[in-house]
């Protein structure tokens, strides 16, 4: 049982873990984020297209989540989702991020219950999404500063944001250290992530939330987008970002509605 209450609540809704291409186990993940005082997170591991899946495959990366493995991924995350909450009182939401880099967009869904085809159109995915009563999140719609790979010029969010600025629930206003103006200049509903994948990412951009701690309630307020802050927090001292990463920090006044 939840506590009753509404209070501002410290969370990560874009994280990945070994079951695509994350350094820690979802139990480790768990741990390192309970202990850290987390209220809410979201496993949001990677459901690739078929031409990603193909890059990927070639060049002997991890592959993420099959339609064989989807269920056996959602009962790993509900599970580790039970001693969360038992051990840390933190709630654990099942997601994935739709990593579609034919089509240059990316989107995390947010407690999800089936698994989506990753070659629909972005609508279609959308659509599959709130069928499900699952958050629709336009992943990092921007270039970021540490990306090198593929999707470094995927912009076609970005690039059809009038198009699609009713369409999801929210967007990625800062992800891991970039945050994207655009997203506050537009006045567009947003939220804040990590894009975690090690350990080092657990100091970066999260999401402030005033709401119940319940799944639906945390849900309601990010499509309500009234009381959210983007919240940035920072390494301990002897912890350094690699060379060449470029880290944006925006003015006070642009980080909170």
């Amino acid at each position: 049982m939840t506590p009753k209450g509404k209070g501002w609540l410290l969370g990560d809704f874009h994280i990945h873990t070994r079951w695509s291409d994350g350094h820690l186990s979802i139990r480790e993940v768990v741990d390192l984020y309970g202990s850290h005082g987390f209220d809410v997170i979201a496993i949001t591991d990677h459901v690739f297209d078929a031409y990603t899946l193909e890059q990927r495959r070639s060049r002997g990366e991890p592959v993420g989540l099959l339609p064989g493995i989807f269920n056996s991924y959602l009962k790993a995350v509900r599970e580790e989702a039970r001693r969360a909450w038992r051990e840390y009182r933190m709630l654990v939401l099942p997601g994935w991020e739709i990593t579609n880099d034919r089509g240059c967009y990316h989107i995390v869904g947010i407690d999800v219950k089936d698994f989506i085809d990753p070659d629909l159109t972005v609508e279609e995915i959308v659509e599959g999404l709130r069928q499900q009563g699952a958050l629709a999140i336009a992943a990092h719609p921007g270039r970021r500063s540490f990306e090198k790979g593929p999707t470094f010029s995927c912009q076609h969010l970005k690039e059809n944001m009038e198009q699609y600025r009713h369409l999801f629930d929210a967007w990625e206003i800062a992800n891991r250290y970039d945050f994207f103006y655009d997203i506050w200049e537009k006045g567009l509903k947003f939220v804040a992530g990590s894009d975690f994948h090690r350990e080092e990412h657990l100091n970066a951009w999260k999401t402030l939330i005033k709401t119940e701690k319940d799944p639906e309630g945390i849900k309601a307020a990010i499509r309500e987008n009234s009381q959210v802050s983007a919240y940035l927090s920072r390494p301990a001292p002897e912890v350094k970002p690699r060379p060449g990463r470029l880290i944006k920090f925006p003015s006070p006044s642009a980080v909170s509605v």
